[in-house]
């Protein structure tokens, strides 16, 4: 699994105007939860880039004043004006503990449906999961080869190994809907 290094330093003063100041240099303040303690950090805003702005599901490994943390991550925060990066929350991975993350979906193989003339469409990007650390994978595959027009792919259906789906079980994940052409062509087949 892909995993991002972020080094960082730190924090020992806490509070609005120790945070104002982080901020003012360029970096964000973080918090790294799950573990024995929760560890206070700031780090560059440039750093969390490839972690904050990226569709993949992807590991964070901390380095911290020669301690190293495994995360994933938990949260983040935007400022409501200039859209920027402000706090980041992140869970620190231990093997004997199960951690909950959004996990994408990927569909594979080519639906009959759409070859029939129908149209694929994803209703969710990502699948919320309760798995051992060792069990996280980067993507969740749903093959989509039988599914036929007007059929749905549901939660229920998602095969995971070794991982407790969260989401709702009846909640469709992809279907394949007719377009408006082959609605027509049925329309002057019935005529």
């Amino acid at each position: 699994m892909k995993t991002i290094t972020i080094e960082g330093q730190l924090r020992t003063e806490f509070g609005k105007r120790a945070t104002r100041q982080i901020r003012s240099q360029g970096a964000v303040p973080a918090v790294i939860y799950g573990g024995a303690k929760e560890i206070n950090f700031s780090a560059p805003a440039s750093v969390f880039k490839g972690l904050v702005y990226t569709p993949n599901f992807q590991l964070a490994e901390v380095k911290l004043d020669g301690a190293t943390y495994k995360c994933i991550l938990k949260d983040l925060q935007f400022d409501k004006v200039s859209d920027e990066l402000i706090h980041v929350d992140l869970l620190e991975l231990t093997d004997n503990k199960k951690v909950i993350a959004a996990i994408p979906v990927k569909f594979t193989g080519s639906a009959k449906g759409v070859k029939d003339g129908g149209r694929f469409v994803s209703k969710i990007k990502s699948l919320k999961v309760k798995a051992f650390p060792k069990d996280l994978k980067e993507v969740i595959e749903v093959p989509v080869d039988n599914l036929e027009i007007n059929e749905n792919i549901r939660v229920e259906d998602v095969k995971a190994d070794n991982m407790e789906i969260m989401n709702s079980p009846r909640i469709p994940i992809a279907s394949i809907v007719m377009t408006r052409q082959l609605k027509q062509e049925e329309a002057a087949a019935k005529k």
